[in-house]
């Protein structure tokens, strides 16, 4: 299979990988998956791209893909996390999504959808852009889990079976209790405030318009 797997983590000065077991497991479980082989190699291979004696003293932003022949290759840069306040101007695209993908669930190098959605859209116009279904039920962002907070006091967020992916941070989440599984359509986002996230920002106010 021509494809590969990617993982994208924060690292921090003071805690080091932010969700490092959980980015593993997905990775992990994403292999087993698609037979790709080489995911029990991803730990040393995050540790060592960043010996003790060169990490930086800001926030790192890693990103990890394992190919399809086994190889790993980790890739970091300085990250700038984003000033508190801040909002996303979120749009929807008209690409859609189909559920019956099961491509959709990992994290994965194909990204023809995502970019064509990420493209009906000037970057001055859409900090994110948002995905349908082929039955208008909504996805995800392009980068981010989509989750809507309808002041019921836990997060809704599109279950996996509406054609998304299987984020870190959604999984944590959900786990904690803190968000269920929801069927969500776009009008149901005037009904309280949208969140988008990810593991490596965290969740951001999103503003649809």
């Amino acid at each position: 299979m021509d494809i590969s797997l990617i993982e994208t983590l924060r690292w921090e000065p003071q805690g080091g990988f932010v969700r490092l077991e959980r980015h593993l497991a997905r990775l992990a479980r994403s292999a087993a998956a698609l037979g790709l082989a080489g995911s029990e190699e991803a730990e040393q291979a995050l540790f060592a791209a960043l010996p003790p004696s060169a990490l930086p003293v800001f926030p790192l932003r890693i990103r990890l893909e394992l190919f399809a022949d086994g190889r790993i290759d980790v890739q970091a840069i300085p990250f700038a996390p984003l000033a508190a306040g801040t909002v996303w101007r979120l749009k929807i695209a008209d690409t859609r999504l189909s559920s019956a993908d099961p491509l959709l669930r990992h994290k994965t190098s194909r990204r023809a959808d995502y970019a064509a959605a990420r493209a009906e859209f000037p970057a001055a116009d859409a900090d994110e852009v948002l995905l349908l279904n082929e039955d208008g039920a909504l996805c995800e962002g392009t980068i981010t889990s989509l989750f809507l907070d309808d002041r019921t006091g836990i997060l809704k967020t599109p279950p996996l079976a509406s054609g998304l992916l299987a984020g870190v941070l959604r999984e944590e989440l959900l786990e904690s209790g803190k968000a269920v599984e929801q069927i969500l359509r776009p009008e149901d986002l005037a009904q309280g405030s949208v969140f988008v996230g990810n593991s490596l920002r965290g969740l951001i106010r999103g503003d649809l318009t």
